[in-house]
């Protein structure tokens, strides 16, 4: 009897696509301690404000908030945003080094979901979007719209 496959997103970062042009993206495990997978379960997970940085060979997830499990005991982590290691391909980890040097470049996280039993965090290159960017990307979403909408109204006749 193998594990089950339950792909649940657990926690997402819905500016990141607003913020960030994503290019690339990666699979990365993470390492936690105690009751934090308890509580990932439960949806008790933001990555909104959290970034990653790669450190000594080492990827690591930052200001990711894991609030601490209710029914917890003295394994309970006593800071819910600490820094946690993000599990990745050393060849992964030396592509990441050398995008996230190249000028406007960074790593963001894009959602946390449980996957064979363990919490996965997929992680993406990103390029900053600039102000006129953004209002661009908005007005081809507004466009999009619009057509989808006019073809709605087309098929209805």
């Amino acid at each position: 009897m193998g594990k089950k496959n339950d792909n649940k997103v657990l926690a997402q970062n819905k500016k990141a696509s607003h913020d960030y042009f994503i290019e690339d993206t990666y699979e990365a495990g993470m390492v936690l301690t105690g009751t934090e997978i308890k509580s990932l379960r439960l949806g008790k997970a933001n990555i909104s404000d959290s970034f990653a940085t790669i450190r000594g060979g080492e990827a690591f997830i930052h200001n990711m908030h894991i609030s601490p499990f209710e029914q917890g005991n003295r394994h309970n982590p006593s800071d819910p945003t600490r820094a946690r290691k993000l599990l990745l391909h050393k060849e992964q980890i030396n592509k990441l080094i050398g995008h996230t040097k190249q000028e406007g470049y960074t790593l963001v996280p894009l959602k946390v979901y449980v996957r064979n039993g363990y919490a996965k965090l997929l992680i993406g290159l990103g390029r900053g979007k600039k102000n006129y960017d953004k209002r661009e990307t908005a007005a081809k979403r507004d466009a999009d719209r619009q057509i989808q909408r006019a073809l709605r109204e087309k098929q209805k006749y």
